[in-house]
C-alpha cells in the first residue's frame, strides 16, 4: 500500500512537471519537459551512448568502494584494538577529511593522470573514513560483561577480536558501509567531473558544454536509479550477515 501510494506521488509529481512545463512555456534549457527527458533517456540507452558511460562509472565506483572500505575497516581495527596508535595517527586522518576531494582533484590529476585510476584514488578516500569510524564504533561498544566472560575463558587476543568484537560491532560496521555506497558514487561522479574522459560524470560535463539540459536530467535519472540499485545490494547484505548464526 506504502509503495503504491509513493509511486502515485512520483506519478503525481511528473505530471505536474509537465502540466506546469507546458502552460508557463517554461523554456527547455531551464527545466525540459519529463516526457523529452523519458525520450531521451531512451535514445541514450537503447542507442548505446549512455551504456558504456554506465559501465565506467559502475566500475569505478565499485573499484573505490572495495578499496577505501578494505583500508577503512583494517585501519578501524588496528586503531581500536591499539590505543596508542589511535592517538598518535586518528588527528591526521581527521584533519584528511576534513579538506574537500573537489580541492584535491587536481593534485591527483598531478600524480595519477587524467582517467580512471584519479577517479578510484578518490572514491576510496571519499569511502574510507565511514568505514573507519564505525568499526572503531562498533569494536567499542562490546557488551562489557561478554568481555569479561572472554577474559575469564582465557580466549586470546585475536579470538576476541573475530568472535566477539567484529560480530557484537557488525550492525555499526554495515551501517558504516551503507554510508560509503552512497558517497562512493558521488565520489566516482565528482571525480568525473575533474578529470574523467568517460562515465556518467565526464557526460553531464560534456551535456553542460553543450547547454543540453534535457541529456543532463536524464544523466541525472540514471544515476539516481544506480544509486537505489547499490544502496539496495548494500541493505541486502546488511540484512544476510546479521541473520548469520556465528553472531554475537
Amino acid at each position: 500500500m506504502v509503495r503504491a501510494a509513493s509511486a502515485l506521488l512520483l506519478v503525481l509529481l511528473l505530471a505536474g512537471w509537465e502540466g506546469y512545463c507546458r502552460v508557463a512555456g517554461v523554456s527547455a534549457l531551464v527545466v525540459p519537459l519529463p516526457s523529452a527527458v523519458l525520450r531521451t533517456l531512451w535514445d541514450g540507452l537503447a542507442g548505446g551512448y549512455l551504456l558504456p558511460h554506465l559501465w565506467v562509472t559502475t566500475a569505478e565506483m565499485a573499484m573505490g568502494l572495495a578499496a577505501g572500505c578494505t583500508v577503512g575497516f583494517l585501519a578501524g581495527v588496528l586503531l581500536a584494538e591499539v590505543p596508542v596508535l589511535r592517538r598518535l595517527f586518528y588527528p591526521y586522518i581527521l584533519a584528511s577529511q576534513v579538506v574537500p576531494k573537489l580541492a584535491l582533484g587536481p593534485l591527483f590529476i598531478v600524480w595519477f593522470g587524467f582517467g580512471m585510476t584519479s577517479t578510484v584514488v578518490i572514491t576510496a578516500l571519499i569511502c574510507f573514513f565511514p568505514l573507519l569510524e564505525n568499526t572503531m564504533t562498533g569494536l567499542q561498544q562490546v557488551d562489557p560483561n561478554k568481555r569479561e566472560l572472554f577474559r575469564m575463558l582465557r580466549a586470546t587476543r585475536l579470538q576476541t577480536l573475530l568472535r566477539l568484537k567484529i560480530p557484537s560491532g557488525l550492525p555499526v560496521i554495515l551501517a558504516g558501509l551503507r554510508v560509503a555506497v552512497v558517497l562512493a558514487l558521488v565520489g566516482a561522479v565528482v571525480g568525473e567531473f575533474i578529470g574523467g574522459r568517460q562515465g556518467l560524470g565526464a557526460s553531464i560535463i560534456a551535456a553542460q558544454g553543450m547547454m543540453d539540459s534535457t541529456m543532463m536530467f536524464a544523466l541525472f535519472i540514471v544515476i539516481t536509479v544506480l544509486g537505489m540499485i547499490v544502496y539496495q545490494a548494500a541493505a541486502g547484505l546488511e540484512r544476510w550477515l546479521l541473520r548469520r548464526p556465528w553472531k554475537g
